[in-house]
């Protein structure tokens, strides 16, 4: 999966998790957690969605690589992303 459909996913993901924001909007760089005031089943709830959306596992040690679109779409791209 190329760097432009993870992004979509990470979006699509992150419209589920809080559907009251409009993805559109999010600054890729900023802090999801700040940004969109997300907590930490918030951000659960984001790993989850990413595992069942791509199928790359996000442990636990690793939240704090996904706390912005940026860093959720690198690890994805740095893990392989999701099998073909």
């Amino acid at each position: 999966m190329d760097e432009h459909t993870l992004r979509e996913t990470v979006l699509r993901v992150l419209g589920e998790v809080a559907p009251e924001v409009d993805v559109t909007r999010v600054n890729p760089a900023e802090d999801l957690r700040d940004q969109l005031d997300l907590d930490s089943m918030d951000l659960l709830n984001l790993a989850i969605g990413l595992f069942q959306a791509t199928g790359t596992e996000v442990p636990e040690r690793d939240y704090g690589r996904i706390v912005t679109v940026d860093g959720c779409v690198g690890y994805l791209m740095e893990r392989g992303g999701p099998p073909a």
